[in-house]
């Protein structure tokens, strides 16, 4: 992330993106390194406007309770990013999730290109499950 930062200041560009695929919210040692990668953001881009999304799987179901539990203690997830609705997975646990955390679903991916990455629309959400 360091590096990161320094070659986004030294080129002037506008945007990073972080993707830290692969973290297990019951693996300490993941998570203590997802925080580290928080506070050199904060450290090194204190006023930088920035996002957290965690992005779940449709398919997931109650895990990502637990997940989505997890990560925001890590690094306060602003939005949830819900993957995987082109099949027959509903995503419905995303709801309570939304709700309770109060933390908003802001894309839904309905497919594997770009183009399949939209803003979520909660009366097609809902309208899809029924």
């Amino acid at each position: 992330m360091f590096d990161a930062i320094a070659s986004q200041k030294a080129h002037n560009t506008d945007v990073i993106l972080v993707d830290t695929a692969g973290r297990l919210h019951n693996k300490k040692n993941l998570m203590n390194e997802l925080s580290k990668i928080n506070r050199v953001i904060d450290r090194e881009l204190p006023d930088v406007d920035r996002r957290n999304y965690i992005v779940l799987d449709a398919t997931t179901g109650q895990n990502a309770v637990s997940q989505v539990e997890v990560f925001d203690e890590a690094i306060d997830i602003d939005g949830i990013i819900l993957t995987k609705l082109d099949g027959t997975a509903k995503g419905g646990v995303v709801m309570a999730i939304s709700a309770e955390h109060e933390m908003p679903v802001v894309y839904v991916g309905v497919g594997e290109t770009i183009n399949d990455l939209l803003p979520f629309n909660a009366t097609d959400f809902v309208n899809a499950i029924l």
